[in-house]
């Protein structure tokens, strides 16, 4: 048991007989006899839905253990990816809607840790960024004296804006918490 002002992003809890994952948490302090909250966005673990709401900070709440375990990605179908521990062979399914807009990015055979409450999957840990190579972009201008950016489609499909004298075939560093570019990666 934790209190509210205790939580964390990336902790998992049981409230109101439902499984949570904390994405954001926030104490703000009370002043004189008011109390202090806890405001917090959840991750309903069962729906995928996203809630917020505020705590009493002395609020007790019982938190479980997560268990992290390293797999490969296996494929995707409609609405699902797959994966697989590759000790175990064990294969799991997590619904697209757990995974976020980085899943897009997700290869064959790419190892990355999914996370288990309750032996459970509920959710995958990206790294925080990735190195990922141009599909396709406009050629490149040299003359730009400022910064602008135009649109790249990636190897996997996602397009992101990078700049202007990124070219075809370059490999980049995407930040995969924003989706967004932050240098070129130097190939020999």
């Amino acid at each position: 048991m934790v209190t509210a002002s205790q939580l964390r992003p990336g902790m998992a809890i049981l409230f109101e007989h439902q499984l949570y994952k904390v994405l954001a948490a926030d104490y703000h302090p009370g002043q004189g006899k008011m109390g202090g909250v806890a405001h917090s966005r959840l991750l309903n673990l069962t729906t995928g839905t996203q809630w917020e709401h505020s705590f009493r900070s002395d609020l007790r709440i019982e938190d479980l253990p997560l268990q992290r375990v390293a797999m490969d990605f296996l494929y995707q179908d409609s609405d699902h990816y797959y994966f697989m521990n590759p000790e175990t062979f064990e294969q799991v399914a997590l619904s697209a809607s757990l995974l976020g807009p980085q899943a897009k990015l997700l290869q064959p055979d790419f190892r990355i840790t999914v996370e288990f409450v309750q032996e459970r999957p509920v959710g995958v840990v990206f790294p925080d960024t990735m190195e990922v190579r141009i599909a396709d972009t406009a050629p490149p201008l040299h003359q730009q004296s400022e910064t602008t950016f135009k649109p790249a489609v990636l190897d996997c499909g996602v397009e992101a804006m990078v700049p202007q004298f990124i070219k075809t075939g370059d490999v980049i560093r995407l930040d995969l918490k924003t989706m967004k570019y932050m240098d070129r990666v130097k190939t020999r």
